[in-house]
């Protein structure tokens, strides 16, 4: 048994289909099939009953699992840990960032990396939420500040700011209000930010308007922010974007754009600071980092 049987086993057992996890481990269904089945042998258990349709995890694949993805853990950790073990006491460590980083935020990273001058060169690494959350997890970045929700057992979320939305309408049918409502929008098409660039959660924000009654949509052309704005300017729909004027997140600034608070719906984009939990546990390398990271975004909750 090689690791890499454990890294098949998880994903397998993860997707419960063949062909779903060979693809996302690059690899044709059969060979994947033949390693799960030499994984069996040599373990003399069957880990998964196959028909037609349907994979799933037999009693010993389900007690397998959790012992996989601990042994899978340890050895990806093994390059973090060597680093740590063997670098200097002042070393350069790296915190992620999102695109359109609050002001406030920025300011309380600039203020981390004055604290932790003395131990740690912080320096910031940007990147898409998802990107951000697999680095912090395999060890390539010490901290990230990333949009909420995060799922992943391994890491420590901490919620440092929450930033309201409010609706990207057209001004000229909007002229002198200072708020609306879902009614209001009703027979307006909700356009979506550019899937490329948003965060997890416009997904579930797409579905939150759905069920609250907002169900037109018009997904144009793949465009960006600048082309939305253009819909949005023309009257053709509406989007949502960060009320905070400040936030280098609206990207709506075109002619007959507003953005305005919605009175019966109040969307919010959080972010978080996360850090792997095994990696600030009490004697840890980065420990002292994580508890001063805490201790600054603190004051902003």
């Amino acid at each position: 048994m090689e690791i890499f049987h454990l890294r098949y086993f998880v994903v397998v057992a993860e997707e419960l289909n063949f062909s779903q996890a060979a693809r996302k481990l690059h690899m044709a269904a059969s060979p994947l099939s033949q390693r799960i089945k030499d994984l069996e042998h040599e373990l003399g258990h069957q880990l998964f009953r196959r028909s037609t349709h349907h994979v799933e995890l037999t009693d010993a694949g389900a007690a397998l699992l959790p012992l996989a993805r601990e042994a899978l853990e340890h050895f990806n950790s093994i390059p973090w840990r060597l680093r740590e073990a063997l670098g200097p006491r002042h070393r350069m460590a790296l915190i992620g960032v999102p695109a359109g980083l609050h002001p406030d935020l920025r300011v309380r990273v600039q203020e981390l990396e004055e604290r932790c001058r003395d131990r740690f060169d912080l320096k910031r690494w940007p990147g898409r939420t998802s990107d951000l959350i697999e680095a912090v997890h395999d060890g390539r970045l010490s901290l990230a500040l990333v949009r909420l929700p995060v799922n992943d057992p391994a890491l420590e979320v901490v919620p440092v700011l929450s930033e309201p939305l409010g609706a990207v309408v057209p001004a000229d049918r909007f002229a002198g209000r200072d708020s609306l409502s879902l009614t209001d929008l009703a027979d307006l098409p909700y356009v979506p930010v550019p899937p490329e660039a948003q965060p997890v959660y416009f997904e579930q924000l797409d579905q939150e308007l759905r069920a609250a009654g907002v169900t037109k949509r018009l997904k144009p052309p793949q465009t960006d922010y600048s082309g939305v704005a253009e819909i949005v300017a023309s009257g053709l729909g509406f989007t949502v974007s960060m009320l905070d004027p400040r936030s280098p997140m609206r990207n709506y600034s075109v002619e007959n754009v507003a953005v305005l608070p919605i009175t019966d719906f109040h969307p919010e984009l959080r972010t978080g600071l996360i850090w792997r939990s095994d990696r600030a546990c009490d004697g840890a390398e980065l420990a002292r980092l994580v508890a001063d990271a805490r201790e600054v975004f603190r004051q902003m909750v």
